[in-house]
């Protein structure tokens, strides 16, 4: 029996979720690329895995914006949809939970834990990773070539069972999953939305974040699954201290095909120990600082009671666009302010908007963005990122807004163009960082 579909409202786009079970924990599971909530349930398979999952957990099912049957909007960001995730909880009444995501869900869901590590009692990744596409630096990846492989077939065959030989191996030439399959694809997302998802998901990439993780984590990874590589699988069970790998004898992708059973059990197994002992005082956090150019000798110019009425202003513009974009203010620092965003895409909008602000008061501002781990002490955030930031903003010139590398990687899909800008050693920061400009958002 399908369970009634309920609907989260995130700033006016509603997301659709459904939940089962009645245990004291809650289990909020976000699936891959496509979802629909309804067929599902059509599928024996992926509901007795659910019915199993629910026994042990309160299971809260989502389909992600774009999807099923969320609104069909543009692909979103991975930034829009952990905000989805908190509009679910909020719906549910749900203070914490475990997150459970396979394949492109399981990097939304990595990416929640390390921003919301007080509101994540635990991890749960199935064949996940930490990017998609093999490089010279990640070499576990799938290789672009066989991707583009897939984009052809996908945009020749829509329709039809695509990659079914990839995705689920097994079942292959099974005549009614391939229909199942075929049905679950046209009723998840139009043809183009696909092909946009799809391109999207290329360019995610975790490598950054997934090292920030602390709260408990188990890993699922099918030995010789073709979707996501058993190397890639391992690779990002090493990037999170402390995580638990699991292989599994099988080469289907979608877990409740290859062995879901050993994963339920395993999943009781990981959650009848301490799989919530941690303590949430690490955060993902995008940091945000700016500065005024040539501000001495504007202060010069003006005089004293001209100089701090223009920066009265400044200050007022500043914190408008903070208080739109959700910034939080850590402090001013004479002419300049240092920020903190829940969101990479966030940050990067309101730095643009300030810019823009600001401009019309005759300032020009350099501004930078990083994200990284912060620790929280006394209210307050301390840790490299921040340091980081300062020195991205410092290299910065006029009206110039520079991010580093992790910024630009985990704002794929929202629209925001970058420019290269170089790698540069920064002062106190032991490696060098690459950086880009914020051309347009």
């Amino acid at each position: 029996m399908t369970p009634e579909t309920y609907f989260a409202q995130n700033d006016g786009v509603n997301i659709a979720y459904q939940a089962v079970g009645d245990g004291h924990r809650d289990l909020i599971i976000i699936p891959g690329l496509l979802s629909n909530l309804d067929l599902f349930w059509e599928e024996p398979m992926a509901a007795r895995f659910f019915l199993s999952l629910s026994r042990i957990f309160r299971v809260i099912l989502i389909d992600r914006r774009g999807t099923g049957l969320s609104d069909r909007v543009p692909p979103p960001t991975l930034e829009e949809q952990i905000d989805d995730v908190s509009a679910v909880m909020r719906a549910v009444n749900s203070e914490s939970a475990t997150l459970l995501g396979w394949s492109e869900g399981g990097c939304m869901s990595a990416l929640f834990a390390a921003t919301h590590p007080d509101r994540t009692d635990s991890l749960i990744l199935i064949g996940c990773f930490a990017r998609w596409i093999a490089t010279d630096d990640y070499p576990c990846g799938v290789a672009r070539e066989e991707v583009d492989e897939w984009l052809i077939e996908a945009e020749k065959e829509w329709g039809g069972p695509i990659a079914i030989d990839v995705l689920v191996p097994s079942l292959a030439d099974n005549v009614k999953f391939r229909h199942w399959l075929a049905k679950f694809y046209r009723s998840s997302a139009s043809k183009s939305d696909f092909m946009k998802l799809l391109r999207m998901n290329m360019e995610i990439d975790l490598r950054a974040v997934l090292p920030t993780i602390k709260v408990p984590t188990l890993v699922f990874q099918a030995k010789e699954d073709r979707t996501t590589p058993l190397e890639a699988g391992r690779d990002l069970a090493r990037r999170i201290g402390g995580s638990k790998l699991v292989e599994l004898d099988t080469s289907d992708h979608l877990p409740w095909v290859g062995c879901p059973d050993e994963i339920v059990e395993e999943i009781r197994r990981f959650h009848g120990g301490d799989s919530q002992s941690h303590i949430a005082n690490r955060v993902l956090t995008t940091v945000l600082f700016t500065d005024i150019v040539d501000s001495t000798q504007l202060a010069a110019n003006l005089g004293d009671i001209g100089w701090r009425d223009l920066l009265e202003e400044h200050h007022k513009a500043v914190r408008r666009e903070l208080e739109i974009y959700r910034g939080k203010e850590i402090k001013t620092t004479g002419d300049g302010f240092h920020a903190t965003f829940d969101g990479p895409a966030r940050g990067v909008q309101c730095s643009f908007s300030i810019r823009e602000a600001t401009r019309q008061l005759g300032l020009s501002l350099r501004l930078g963005l990083h994200t990284g781990e912060c620790e929280i002490r006394d209210n307050s955030l301390e840790g490299l990122a921040i340091h980081i930031a300062a020195r991205v903003s410092a290299k910065a010139g006029r009206d110039e807004i520079l991010v580093s590398r992790t910024v630009k990687d985990l704002v794929a899909g929202s629209g925001i163009v970058f420019e290269d800008f170089g790698s540069h050693t920064l002062k106190g920061i032991p490696d060098s960082l690459q950086l880009f400009k914020v051309t347009a958002v």
